[in-house]
């Protein structure tokens, strides 16, 4: 079962959230443990629907269309900073009453997470981070990002070239990956002369101009509950950074996945499941 539910986020901005098992019955004494997955930039609450499909066997997995992503609000005015998106994430856990619940966050939807944790650790059972460093990218990284979203040749005639160009044809793929077209298919809507992005590429570069410059190691190690850093070898975080993220979290621990790259998630799921579940396996019923 999947159901839509609207929470209202930080400035009253409306947030489309998207549950995957059976909501808790009135009265119900025992309650599956709530778990909330936030995709990064860009992405949306359907690229989690495979591993909420299965969280959904025992757990009670919400994912959330973040402000300004899927079926969301997209403020003109925003706000689109960390404070908002801590918020919104704040009050979709209380709202839907899934605290405490594990976070498991896709690039900057783990920096939110561990953010929130770090905050509010009254709400978080356990944190997932897929794929999100810790330490600051720089100007010259939030300049090759506005770049790139100038190079996207909108609108796209069809699905097809969706895929094909963000799978084989963008200049930031190092090899043919139809994942990614996928991936970027999923955020695509019709228009009248063709298929653009459901979100607005200035948005997205204000929310990332908001973290971009900034390291966030002191909030990573103000993180207390159990902690699993998830790479891709071949994804953004490198090993080293990696494992120095889990010396630096009081409970952190490391997993890996080959020949999956930064949308760890979504390139290896099946892979992504071995390495995930023997963690909320133990926080979860430990």
């Amino acid at each position: 079962m999947m159901r839509r539910i609207d929470v209202t986020g930080a400035a009253g901005v409306r947030l489309a959230a998207w549950e995957f098992a059976d909501p808790p019955k009135a009265g119900e004494v025992t309650r599956a443990p709530g778990v909330l997955l936030l995709h990064g930039l860009m992405g949306r609450a359907s690229h989690w629907a495979d591993t909420a499909r299965w969280l959904g066997e025992r757990h009670r997995p919400v994912a959330l269309d973040q402000r300004g992503h899927g079926r969301s609000d997209k403020p003109g005015a925003g706000p689109y900073d960390r404070e908002a998106y801590i918020e919104d994430a704040i009050a979709t856990l209380e709202q839907l009453d899934l605290a405490p619940a594990v976070l498991v966050g896709h690039s900057m939807g783990a920096l939110t997470a561990w953010q929130l944790a770090a905050r509010r650790p009254d709400l978080v059972r356990a944190l997932i981070i897929c794929d999100m460093r810790a330490s600051a990218l720089g100007a010259a990284s939030q300049r090759e990002w506005s770049d790139w979203f100038a190079s996207w040749p909108v609108p796209f005639a069809t699905l097809a070239d969706v895929r094909k160009w963000f799978g084989e044809d963008d200049p930031w793929v190092e090899r043919p990956n139809p994942a990614r077209g996928e991936f970027y298919a999923e955020v695509m809507a019709e228009s009248p002369d063709g298929w653009r992005p459901v979100f607005d590429t200035a948005q997205m570069l204000t929310s990332r101009e908001t973290w971009v410059h900034d390291a966030h190691w002191e909030e990573l190690a103000q993180v207390r509950c159990p902690t699993l850093v998830v790479r891709g070898l071949d994804g953004e975080l490198g090993r080293a950074e990696a494992q120095e993220m889990v010396r630096v979290l009081p409970l952190g621990a490391y997993a890996e996945v080959a020949d999956a790259g930064h949308l760890v998630h979504y390139d290896r799921p099946d892979a992504w499941r071995t390495a995930i579940e023997p963690f909320l396996d133990g926080v979860l019923t430990g």
